[in-house]
């Protein structure tokens, strides 16, 4: 077999474009099929301009909008009901049709209901945990695509570390940097947490603060809906006093100053800090990122269709910002997991908590932001992915991860849940996989979280296998799976 990635070697300033050393053990054993180094560099130039031939959805994507329903919402609570099952198993919430014949979903999303002909519903996401049923744990695997073995008795990772597999979202925006002086990544509106663990899997990791995403975490707790009203970009806004004239002759004596030291030059060459002080100064002359960020531009009415929720103006915020130019945005569920109120992580109260908050929010907030998506011909070019780290036990008021559960409480259950993706080439319409009776586990067509995130990078054309160096220079694929084509029409 013979694989080729990338365009340059090693020691060139891309690395992230470099063959393994798997990929030039390959290239070597092509002597042994007689071809010449000319002849496989013409294979390489057609194997790239034909790449996507055959492959449905291959490069359709140009942004994505990822909203991660941290916490593990319930699947048979929302949208994979079950008839004629247990009471402990049967949702307490009453199944409604929906757009697609045969298809239910609970009443507590009325709107969603109405849209499914819009996207595509994966009911069969699927996995067995490494340990403990641990929300740290799979939202690193969610995020990443690779698990860890730093897992504490308690089930706990250990804080965010530079080693980390970086998010994929910092592997999507070094492949596909922005031309434009906008912000590439943005993660908001609070980081990934459980308990006192924040921040695991939502970094670059091993790739360099240079791809982490820009953080929108506006202050206020979980609870206040009004925090998107003071959202604080001071660190996008020109000083008074600094003109951009100003600013960019200031850029001038830099460069000036600088080239008369030409030892410190070559120390920090690497780091490339010239390229990023320049899409720096660009990004605040140009005023697109503070732009985007202004939700007082939109009108009260639309404002209104998307929830006055801190949920639903994130989604809003969303949509203006790959409008803008953002490749990625991730919305984070605004409640951090193992905890109360409008968590999807219910082990109590799942009935009202579900009714009365988490759900009327998230149909709302992802309603509206498909349909705008969808009026607005964003979703030719921009992926919409809803996803928890996992879904909840099909019986009530049974311990599956060694939590305490109530009679109206389900626990963790990653062996069969629900995901929501579409746009950039996505079936409209289209159901993935059937669960079981109780929704216990998959019947068909499993899709692992490694999978989910193959097809993301599937999608913006990128090889989910294409190695990358980490920070010890061995060579890791992006992700050790294939993207599932079938989701593509």
């Amino acid at each position: 077999m013979i694989r080729l990635i990338g365009q340059k070697a090693k020691d060139l300033c891309d690395v992230q474009l470099a063959p393994s050393r798997r990929d030039v053990l390959r290239i070597g054993g092509s002597g042994l099929l007689g071809m010449t180094l000319g002849g496989l560099l013409n294979l390489r130039g057609a194997s790239a301009a034909g790449s996507g031939l055959d492959r449905p959805g291959w490069g359709r994507a140009n942004r994505i909008i990822m909203v991660y329903l941290q916490g593990g919402p319930s699947h048979i609570d929302l949208w994979d009901p079950k008839e004629n099952v247990p009471d402990n198993v049967r949702s307490v919430f009453a199944p409604i049709s929906t757009k697609i014949p045969g298809i239910k979903y609970t009443e507590v999303l009325p709107r969603l209901s109405q849209l499914n002909d819009r996207f595509t519903q994966i009911r069969t996401m699927s996995y067995t945990p490494n340990g403990l049923f641990n929300h740290t744990a799979a939202i690193y695997q969610m995020m990443t695509g690779y698990t860890t073995d730093k897992v504490s008795p308690s089930g706990q990772l250990e804080p965010p570390d530079p080693k980390d597999f970086p998010n994929f979202g910092s592997h999507i925006v070094r492949f596909r940097p922005l031309d434009d002086p906008m912000l590439p990544f943005v993660m908001l509106p609070r980081p990934l947490q459980e308990s006192n663990v924040v921040g695991k899997g939502g970094t670059a990791g091993f790739l360099g603060k240079a791809f982490d995403p820009y953080t929108l975490f506006p202050e206020g707790d979980d609870l206040d809906n009004d925090k998107m009203d003071r959202i604080q970009i001071d660190d996008l806004q020109l000083p008074p006093d600094v003109f951009s004239i100003r600013l960019r002759r200031r850029a001038e004596l830099k460069k000036l100053i600088d080239s008369h030291m030409p030892e410190i030059e070559r120390a920090v060459e690497q780091f490339k800090l010239d390229d990023h002080y320049q899409r720096a100064l660009e990004l605040v002359i140009s005023g697109q990122a503070r732009e985007a960020f202004d939700l007082r531009q939109e009108p009260d009415t639309v404002r209104d269709h998307y929830g006055r929720t801190t949920f639903g103006q994130s989604c809003l915020l969303a949509r203006r910002l790959i409008e803008a130019g953002t490749r990625v945005v991730e919305v984070i569920w605004p409640k951090v997991a193992n905890s109360d109120h409008h968590s999807w992580d219910q082990h109590v109260e799942l009935s009202s908590r579900m009714r009365d908050k988490s759900a009327p929010m998230f149909d709302a907030g992802i309603s509206a932001l498909i349909e705008d998506l969808d009026q607005r011909g964003l979703f030719e070019d921009t992926l919409l992915v809803a996803v928890g780290e996992f879904g909840r036990s099909p019986q009530r008021g049974v311990s599956t991860s060694g939590n305490d559960n109530s009679d109206d409480g389900r626990d963790h259950w990653p062996y069969c849940y629900s995901a929501l993706i579409a746009g950039a080439g996505i079936k409209r319409g289209y159901v993935h996989g059937t669960s079981d009776q109780t929704g216990s586990a998959p019947l068909d067509h499993p899709v692992h979280p490694s999978e989910l995130l193959a097809t993301i990078y599937h999608a913006f054309g990128i090889e989910p296998e294409t190695m990358v160096m980490n920070h010890l220079n061995q060579p890791r694929e992006l992700v050790k799976a294939h993207a599932v084509t079938g989701l593509f029409s």
